[in-house]
Protein backbone atom coordinates (compact mmCIF):
# COMPACT_ATOMS: atom_id res chain seq x y z
CA UNK A 1 0.00 0.00 0.00
CA UNK A 2 1.43 3.38 -1.04
CA UNK A 3 1.10 6.59 0.98
CA UNK A 4 0.98 10.02 -0.57
CA UNK A 5 3.48 12.76 0.23
CA UNK A 6 0.69 14.82 1.83
CA UNK A 7 -0.04 11.99 4.27
CA UNK A 8 3.64 11.75 5.18
CA UNK A 9 3.77 15.48 5.78
CA UNK A 10 0.63 15.32 7.93
CA UNK A 11 2.03 12.51 10.10
CA UNK A 12 5.35 14.30 10.61
CA UNK A 13 3.56 17.55 11.45
CA UNK A 14 1.37 15.82 14.05
CA UNK A 15 4.39 14.12 15.67
CA UNK A 16 6.36 17.36 15.84
CA UNK A 17 3.35 19.24 17.23
CA UNK A 18 2.73 16.59 19.88
CA UNK A 19 6.40 16.29 20.82
CA UNK A 20 6.35 18.95 23.59
CA UNK A 21 3.41 17.26 25.30
CA UNK A 22 5.18 13.89 25.39
CA UNK A 23 8.71 15.14 25.87
CA UNK A 24 8.27 17.59 28.72
CA UNK A 25 5.38 15.91 30.58
CA UNK A 26 7.31 14.89 33.70
CA UNK A 27 5.74 13.07 36.58
CA UNK A 28 5.16 14.78 39.91
CA UNK A 29 8.21 13.06 41.32
CA UNK A 30 10.35 14.22 38.43
CA UNK A 31 9.06 17.77 38.76
CA UNK A 32 9.72 17.79 42.51
CA UNK A 33 13.20 16.39 41.97
CA UNK A 34 13.95 18.92 39.24
CA UNK A 35 12.74 21.79 41.46
CA UNK A 36 14.90 20.55 44.31
CA UNK A 37 17.91 20.26 42.04
CA UNK A 38 17.35 23.78 40.75
CA UNK A 39 17.18 25.19 44.31
CA UNK A 40 20.30 23.26 45.24
CA UNK A 41 22.08 24.51 42.12
CA UNK A 42 21.24 28.12 42.99
CA UNK A 43 22.40 27.62 46.56
CA UNK A 44 25.86 26.41 45.56
CA UNK A 45 26.27 28.72 42.56
CA UNK A 46 28.24 31.25 44.55
CA UNK A 47 30.49 28.59 46.06
CA UNK A 48 31.34 26.74 42.86
CA UNK A 49 34.46 28.68 42.00
CA UNK A 50 35.92 28.15 45.45
CA UNK A 51 34.83 24.66 46.45
CA UNK A 52 34.72 23.01 43.01
CA UNK A 53 31.13 21.73 43.15
CA UNK A 54 30.00 19.83 40.10
CA UNK A 55 26.74 20.87 38.39
CA UNK A 56 23.74 19.13 39.91
CA UNK A 57 20.82 19.68 37.51
CA UNK A 58 20.55 17.86 34.20
CA UNK A 59 20.89 20.82 31.85
CA UNK A 60 23.96 22.13 33.68
CA UNK A 61 25.54 18.68 33.49
CA UNK A 62 24.87 18.54 29.76
CA UNK A 63 26.37 21.99 29.21
CA UNK A 64 29.41 21.06 31.30
CA UNK A 65 29.87 17.82 29.36
CA UNK A 66 29.68 19.61 26.00
CA UNK A 67 32.15 22.24 27.12
CA UNK A 68 34.62 19.64 28.39
CA UNK A 69 34.19 17.52 25.25
CA UNK A 70 35.26 20.28 22.87
CA UNK A 71 38.18 21.35 25.08
CA UNK A 72 41.60 19.78 25.10
CA UNK A 73 42.55 17.78 28.20
CA UNK A 74 45.68 17.01 30.18
CA UNK A 75 44.50 13.43 30.73
CA UNK A 76 42.90 10.81 28.50
CA UNK A 77 39.63 9.69 30.07
CA UNK A 78 37.95 6.78 28.33
CA UNK A 79 34.76 6.80 30.43
CA UNK A 80 33.59 7.87 33.86
CA UNK A 81 31.38 6.36 36.55
CA UNK A 82 29.34 9.30 37.80
CA UNK A 83 27.80 7.43 40.73
CA UNK A 84 31.15 6.21 42.06
CA UNK A 85 32.97 9.38 41.03
CA UNK A 86 35.65 7.37 39.25
CA UNK A 87 37.38 8.12 35.95
CA UNK A 88 38.89 5.35 33.83
CA UNK A 89 41.73 6.27 31.51
CA UNK A 90 45.38 7.22 31.81
CA UNK A 91 47.41 10.23 32.82
CA UNK A 92 49.57 12.28 30.48
CA UNK A 93 52.88 14.05 31.15
CA UNK A 94 52.82 17.69 32.25
CA UNK A 95 55.79 19.68 30.92
CA UNK A 96 56.03 23.28 32.10
CA UNK A 97 58.62 26.00 31.79
CA UNK A 98 58.11 28.30 34.77
CA UNK A 99 61.41 29.63 36.09
CA UNK A 100 62.85 26.28 35.15
CA UNK A 101 61.65 22.96 33.75
CA UNK A 102 58.88 21.09 35.58
CA UNK A 103 57.88 17.57 34.55
CA UNK A 104 55.25 15.53 36.40
CA UNK A 105 52.17 13.40 35.78
CA UNK A 106 48.70 14.88 35.31
CA UNK A 107 47.48 12.42 37.97
CA UNK A 108 48.76 14.90 40.57
CA UNK A 109 45.84 17.17 39.71
CA UNK A 110 43.36 14.39 40.62
CA UNK A 111 41.00 15.48 37.81
CA UNK A 112 41.24 19.13 38.83
CA UNK A 113 40.48 18.58 42.54
CA UNK A 114 44.04 18.81 43.90
CA UNK A 115 47.11 21.03 43.74
CA UNK A 116 50.23 19.66 42.04
CA UNK A 117 53.62 20.47 43.57
CA UNK A 118 56.85 20.59 41.57
CA UNK A 119 60.19 21.88 42.89
CA UNK A 120 58.50 24.10 45.44
CA UNK A 121 55.95 25.54 42.99
CA UNK A 122 52.21 24.85 43.23
CA UNK A 123 49.85 24.49 40.28
CA UNK A 124 46.13 23.92 39.90
CA UNK A 125 44.16 22.85 36.82
CA UNK A 126 41.26 25.15 35.89
CA UNK A 127 37.93 24.19 34.36
CA UNK A 128 39.20 25.61 31.05
CA UNK A 129 42.05 23.02 31.13
CA UNK A 130 44.67 25.73 31.69
CA UNK A 131 47.28 25.46 34.42
CA UNK A 132 47.52 28.26 37.00
CA UNK A 133 49.96 29.04 39.78
CA UNK A 134 48.70 29.02 43.38
CA UNK A 135 50.35 29.95 46.67
CA UNK A 136 50.12 26.71 48.65
CA UNK A 137 49.11 23.05 48.55
CA UNK A 138 45.55 23.80 49.72
CA UNK A 139 44.96 27.06 47.81
CA UNK A 140 41.99 27.50 45.49
CA UNK A 141 41.75 29.46 42.25
CA UNK A 142 40.56 33.00 42.72
CA UNK A 143 37.92 34.74 40.62
CA UNK A 144 35.47 33.02 38.28
CA UNK A 145 35.95 29.26 37.90
CA UNK A 146 36.14 29.52 34.11
CA UNK A 147 38.29 32.67 34.08
CA UNK A 148 40.54 32.60 37.16
CA UNK A 149 42.63 35.65 38.03
CA UNK A 150 45.63 33.55 39.05
CA UNK A 151 48.83 33.79 37.04
CA UNK A 152 49.18 31.21 34.27
CA UNK A 153 52.37 29.25 33.73
CA UNK A 154 54.69 30.88 31.22
CA UNK A 155 55.00 27.99 28.77
CA UNK A 156 53.00 24.76 28.69
CA UNK A 157 54.56 21.98 26.58
CA UNK A 158 52.39 19.23 28.06
CA UNK A 159 51.40 16.17 26.04
CA UNK A 160 47.65 16.76 26.01
CA UNK A 161 44.95 14.53 24.55
CA UNK A 162 45.04 16.44 21.25
CA UNK A 163 48.82 16.20 21.02
CA UNK A 164 48.72 12.47 21.75
CA UNK A 165 46.04 12.02 19.07
CA UNK A 166 48.22 13.81 16.51
CA UNK A 167 51.17 11.59 17.43
CA UNK A 168 49.01 8.49 17.00
CA UNK A 169 47.75 9.68 13.59
CA UNK A 170 51.29 10.57 12.48
CA UNK A 171 52.59 7.11 13.44
CA UNK A 172 49.60 5.44 11.78
CA UNK A 173 50.21 7.37 8.56
CA UNK A 174 53.90 6.50 8.65
CA UNK A 175 53.28 2.76 8.83
CA UNK A 176 50.45 2.82 6.27
CA UNK A 177 52.34 4.71 3.60
CA UNK A 178 55.71 3.15 4.34
CA UNK A 179 54.06 -0.20 3.68
CA UNK A 180 52.41 1.19 0.55
CA UNK A 181 55.77 2.42 -0.73
CA UNK A 182 57.44 -0.94 -0.07
CA UNK A 183 54.69 -2.80 -1.90
CA UNK A 184 55.19 -0.50 -4.93
CA UNK A 185 58.91 -1.27 -4.95
CA UNK A 186 58.42 -5.02 -4.63
CA UNK A 187 55.64 -5.44 -7.17
CA UNK A 188 56.81 -3.05 -9.85
CA UNK A 189 54.48 -0.15 -9.05
CA UNK A 190 51.49 -2.27 -8.04
CA UNK A 191 50.17 -2.02 -4.50
CA UNK A 192 49.34 -5.06 -2.41
CA UNK A 193 47.71 -5.82 0.90
CA UNK A 194 46.23 -3.03 3.01
CA UNK A 195 47.77 -0.37 0.77
CA UNK A 196 45.24 -1.10 -1.98
CA UNK A 197 42.63 0.81 0.01
CA UNK A 198 44.63 4.05 -0.05
CA UNK A 199 46.21 3.85 -3.51
CA UNK A 200 43.07 5.14 -5.33
CA UNK A 201 42.87 8.05 -2.89
CA UNK A 202 46.52 8.95 -3.48
CA UNK A 203 45.93 8.88 -7.22
CA UNK A 204 42.80 11.00 -6.83
CA UNK A 205 44.71 13.66 -4.89
CA UNK A 206 47.35 13.70 -7.60
CA UNK A 207 45.11 13.60 -10.68
CA UNK A 208 42.07 15.58 -9.49
CA UNK A 209 43.55 18.05 -7.00
CA UNK A 210 47.27 18.63 -7.54
CA UNK A 211 47.66 18.53 -11.34
CA UNK A 212 44.54 20.55 -12.31
CA UNK A 213 45.28 23.33 -9.79
CA UNK A 214 49.09 23.46 -9.83
CA UNK A 215 49.99 22.15 -13.26
CA UNK A 216 52.09 19.32 -14.66
CA UNK A 217 55.31 21.29 -14.29
CA UNK A 218 55.21 22.10 -10.57
CA UNK A 219 52.76 19.71 -8.88
CA UNK A 220 55.42 17.21 -7.73
CA UNK A 221 56.97 19.83 -5.44
CA UNK A 222 53.78 19.97 -3.40
CA UNK A 223 52.50 16.39 -3.54
CA UNK A 224 54.10 15.31 -0.26
CA UNK A 225 52.46 18.15 1.63
CA UNK A 226 49.07 17.75 -0.06
CA UNK A 227 48.94 14.03 0.67
CA UNK A 228 50.07 14.60 4.25
CA UNK A 229 47.51 17.31 4.97
CA UNK A 230 44.68 15.37 3.32
CA UNK A 231 45.16 12.16 5.30
CA UNK A 232 46.16 13.98 8.49
CA UNK A 233 42.95 16.04 8.58
CA UNK A 234 40.81 13.11 7.42
CA UNK A 235 42.11 10.67 10.04
CA UNK A 236 41.79 13.26 12.82
CA UNK A 237 38.22 14.03 11.75
CA UNK A 238 37.37 10.31 11.81
CA UNK A 239 38.93 9.90 15.26
CA UNK A 240 36.78 12.82 16.39
CA UNK A 241 33.65 10.80 15.60
CA UNK A 242 34.61 8.00 17.98
CA UNK A 243 33.41 7.92 21.63
CA UNK A 244 36.95 8.78 22.80
CA UNK A 245 36.13 12.50 22.97
CA UNK A 246 38.88 13.61 20.57
CA UNK A 247 38.37 17.06 19.07
CA UNK A 248 41.66 17.98 17.39
CA UNK A 249 40.47 19.73 14.23
CA UNK A 250 37.78 21.44 16.32
CA UNK A 251 40.60 23.25 18.14
CA UNK A 252 41.30 26.61 16.53
CA UNK A 253 44.97 26.46 17.53
CA UNK A 254 45.41 23.29 15.44
CA UNK A 255 43.62 24.65 12.38
CA UNK A 256 45.57 27.90 12.70
CA UNK A 257 48.83 25.93 12.67
CA UNK A 258 47.83 24.02 9.54
CA UNK A 259 46.75 27.25 7.83
CA UNK A 260 50.06 28.94 8.70
CA UNK A 261 51.99 26.05 7.10
CA UNK A 262 49.98 26.45 3.89
CA UNK A 263 50.56 30.22 4.06
CA UNK A 264 54.33 29.81 4.44
CA UNK A 265 54.65 27.25 1.64
CA UNK A 266 52.57 29.43 -0.68
CA UNK A 267 54.58 32.61 -0.15
CA UNK A 268 58.05 31.08 0.19
CA UNK A 269 57.74 29.17 -3.10
CA UNK A 270 55.95 31.91 -5.05
CA UNK A 271 57.56 33.27 -8.22
CA UNK A 272 58.03 36.90 -9.26
CA UNK A 273 54.80 36.95 -11.26
CA UNK A 274 52.82 36.17 -8.11
CA UNK A 275 54.30 39.10 -6.21
CA UNK A 276 54.13 41.32 -9.27
CA UNK A 277 50.38 40.77 -9.54
CA UNK A 278 49.98 41.62 -5.86
CA UNK A 279 52.06 44.79 -5.57
CA UNK A 280 52.05 46.11 -9.15
CA UNK A 281 49.32 44.50 -11.20
CA UNK A 282 50.23 44.62 -14.93
CA UNK A 283 47.89 46.16 -17.47
CA UNK A 284 46.14 48.35 -14.87
CA UNK A 285 46.30 52.19 -14.75
CA UNK A 286 48.69 53.64 -12.19
CA UNK A 287 46.03 55.03 -9.79
CA UNK A 288 44.30 51.65 -9.72
CA UNK A 289 47.60 49.89 -9.01
CA UNK A 290 48.04 52.02 -5.89
CA UNK A 291 44.49 51.22 -4.75
CA UNK A 292 44.62 47.50 -5.58
CA UNK A 293 48.02 46.78 -3.99
CA UNK A 294 46.86 46.91 -0.33
CA UNK A 295 43.67 45.02 -1.21
CA UNK A 296 45.65 42.22 -2.87
CA UNK A 297 48.06 42.13 0.08
CA UNK A 298 45.11 41.85 2.45
CA UNK A 299 43.85 38.93 0.35
CA UNK A 300 47.14 37.12 0.96
CA UNK A 301 46.43 37.26 4.71
CA UNK A 302 42.73 36.43 4.40
CA UNK A 303 43.37 33.15 2.55
CA UNK A 304 44.95 31.27 5.50
CA UNK A 305 42.41 32.86 7.85
CA UNK A 306 39.56 31.41 5.79
CA UNK A 307 41.27 28.00 5.81
CA UNK A 308 41.53 28.13 9.60
CA UNK A 309 37.94 29.23 10.25
CA UNK A 310 36.34 26.89 7.69
CA UNK A 311 37.82 23.71 9.12
CA UNK A 312 37.41 24.76 12.77
CA UNK A 313 33.82 26.00 12.44
CA UNK A 314 32.55 22.94 10.55
CA UNK A 315 34.08 20.42 12.95
CA UNK A 316 33.17 22.22 16.18
CA UNK A 317 29.62 22.80 14.94
CA UNK A 318 29.23 19.11 14.13
CA UNK A 319 30.33 18.11 17.64
CA UNK A 320 28.02 20.60 19.35
CA UNK A 321 24.99 19.69 17.22
CA UNK A 322 25.50 15.95 17.66
CA UNK A 323 25.92 16.17 21.44
CA UNK A 324 22.92 18.48 21.72
CA UNK A 325 20.73 15.98 19.85
CA UNK A 326 21.91 13.13 22.06
CA UNK A 327 21.21 15.26 25.15
CA UNK A 328 17.60 15.70 24.04
CA UNK A 329 17.06 11.99 24.72
CA UNK A 330 17.64 12.62 28.45
CA UNK A 331 15.74 15.91 28.49
CA UNK A 332 12.55 14.67 26.79
CA UNK A 333 12.24 11.58 29.02
CA UNK A 334 9.74 9.96 26.66
CA UNK A 335 9.81 7.31 23.98
CA UNK A 336 8.61 9.75 21.30
CA UNK A 337 11.21 12.43 22.00
CA UNK A 338 13.93 9.85 22.63
CA UNK A 339 13.20 8.02 19.38
CA UNK A 340 13.20 11.19 17.29
CA UNK A 341 16.39 12.41 18.98
CA UNK A 342 18.07 9.07 18.34
CA UNK A 343 17.07 9.08 14.67
CA UNK A 344 18.30 12.66 14.23
CA UNK A 345 21.56 11.80 16.00
CA UNK A 346 22.06 8.81 13.75
CA UNK A 347 21.39 10.92 10.64
CA UNK A 348 23.79 13.65 11.77
CA UNK A 349 26.45 11.04 12.61
CA UNK A 350 26.19 9.67 9.07
CA UNK A 351 26.48 13.16 7.64
CA UNK A 352 29.49 13.86 9.86
CA UNK A 353 31.32 10.90 8.31
CA UNK A 354 30.93 12.58 4.93
CA UNK A 355 31.87 15.98 6.42
CA UNK A 356 35.07 14.48 7.83
CA UNK A 357 36.17 13.51 4.31
CA UNK A 358 34.77 16.65 2.71
CA UNK A 359 36.67 19.02 5.01
CA UNK A 360 39.93 17.19 4.32
CA UNK A 361 39.22 17.48 0.60
CA UNK A 362 38.38 21.20 0.82
CA UNK A 363 41.48 22.04 2.85
CA UNK A 364 43.68 20.15 0.40
CA UNK A 365 41.92 21.60 -2.65
CA UNK A 366 42.27 25.19 -1.45
CA UNK A 367 45.92 24.63 -0.51
CA UNK A 368 46.60 23.31 -4.02
CA UNK A 369 44.74 26.28 -5.48
CA UNK A 370 46.92 28.71 -3.51
CA UNK A 371 50.08 26.85 -4.57
CA UNK A 372 48.96 26.98 -8.18
CA UNK A 373 48.44 30.75 -8.05
CA UNK A 374 51.89 31.15 -6.49
CA UNK A 375 53.75 29.33 -9.30
CA UNK A 376 51.51 30.28 -12.21
CA UNK A 377 53.41 31.66 -15.18
CA UNK A 378 51.72 34.65 -16.78
CA UNK A 379 52.38 35.15 -20.49
CA UNK A 380 50.04 38.02 -21.13
CA UNK A 381 52.61 40.55 -19.95
CA UNK A 382 54.50 40.31 -23.27
CA UNK A 383 51.35 41.35 -25.16
CA UNK A 384 51.50 44.76 -23.51
CA UNK A 385 55.00 45.50 -24.85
Amino acid sequence: MMFSNKLHQFIITVLVAALPFFGFANTVADSTQTHGEAVQHEAVAGETSHEGHEPTDLKSKIDAYKNHHVLDSHEFTLFSDEKEGKHYGFSLPIILWDNGLHIFSSSKFEHGHAVAESNGNYYRLGHNEKIYKVESADAELSGDEHHPTNEQVKLDFSITKNVLSMFVVAILMFFIFAGLGKSFAKNGGISSGFGRIFEPIVLYVRDEIAIPNIGEKHYKRYMSYLLTIFFFVWFLNIFGLTPLGINVTGNIAITAGLAVITFLITNLTANRNYWGHIFWMPGVPLPMKIILAPIELLGVLIKPFSLMIRLYANIIAGHIVLMSLIALIFIFKSWVGGTLSFLLSFAISTIEILVALLQAYIFTMLSALYFGSAVEEHHHEEAHH
